[in-house]
């Protein structure tokens, strides 16, 4: 019988096999289920779907030996209540004191600010993501608006020239914009710009931008008042993950599983 591990040495053409406590799990759930954990490969896929509903059995049994109701619908709400009810039942998850919430928000003080503020002007050479062509032409005709500027060109003449955004009537300003105000590709780059002008465009989904900060407003430390319900809930949600994550590993030290071999200290249930 193939013993699946993390040097996954079969392909998805065997047929096998895995026993939880003398409970089948046969091959067609495994590949049922593998449509729910993409991975770069086939056999990954397969070693976290088996991973899955080994762990699924196990709880699944565990709450019918403590004669909680296991429904046997689909559902997943309906699955997550019983997993719930054995997770209240049987694991101790202590919450977060007020002493380790003020230790966590010292220990990580820079995390703890409002959004810098950038005031910006932009021209946006738009090309969209399949056609690389246009692409090309869009990222060479920015490379070319950003010499013109370098040499004293007027920004808001070239925006409203060659911009395909609206701002362009606005001389490219976005005006005043914090995190969150843009898309993710635009903002990881702009918001660590200093004032001036960008001697790089910036590739977008939308095309390529030429960008010109005009102000930058550093972000204000945040008090701890202002965040500690944020930071205890991060910390209980952080206990919970470890604490579950502990007890599973307790079932599957208890269990007699056949067919899939655990490889607790590095797999992500673990971590």
């Amino acid at each position: 019988m193939p013993i699946l591990t993390g040097d996954l040495q079969f392909t998805v053409n065997e047929v096998f096999m895995i026993y939880v406590n003398e409970t089948a799990i046969p091959e067609q759930a495994i590949l049922a289920e593998m449509q729910y954990h993409p991975a770069p490969s086939q056999e990954v896929a397969m070693k976290k779907a088996a991973e899955a509903l080994v762990i699924g059995e196990l709880l699944k049994q565990r709450a019918q030996a403590l004669g909680l109701k296991v429904t046997s619908a689909k559902a997943q709400a309906a699955e997550n209540d019983y997993i719930e009810r054995l997770i209240e039942k049987e694991v101790h998850i202590p919450a977060a004191t007020e002493i380790e919430c003020e230790q966590y928000f010292r220990a990580n003080r820079e995390r703890f600010t409002t959004s810098p503020l950038l005031e910006v002007r932009h021209i946006l050479c738009a090309a969209t993501p399949e056609d690389d062509k246009v692409r090309m032409e869009a990222l060479t005709l920015a490379e070319a608006i950003i010499q013109q500027l370098q040499a004293g060109g007027d920004f808001t003449g070239l925006a409203n020239q060659y911009s395909a955004c609206p701002s362009k009537s606005t001389g490219g300003s976005l005006g005043q914009i914090s995190r969150g105000q843009t898309v993710p590709e635009f903002e990881r780059i702009v918001f660590a710009l200093e004032p001036g002008l960008y001697d790089s465009p910036v590739e977008t989904r939308y095309g390529f931008h030429i960008v010109w900060v005009e102000r930058k407003i550093a972000g204000q430390l945040l008090e701890y008042a202002q965040v500690k319900e944020k930071i205890r809930d991060y910390l209980n949600e952080k206990v919970r993950h470890k604490a579950i994550a502990q007890y599973i590993q307790t079932l599957i030290g208890g269990a007699t599983i056949e067919g899939y071999q655990f490889e607790l200290d590095h797999s992500p249930l673990m971590q």
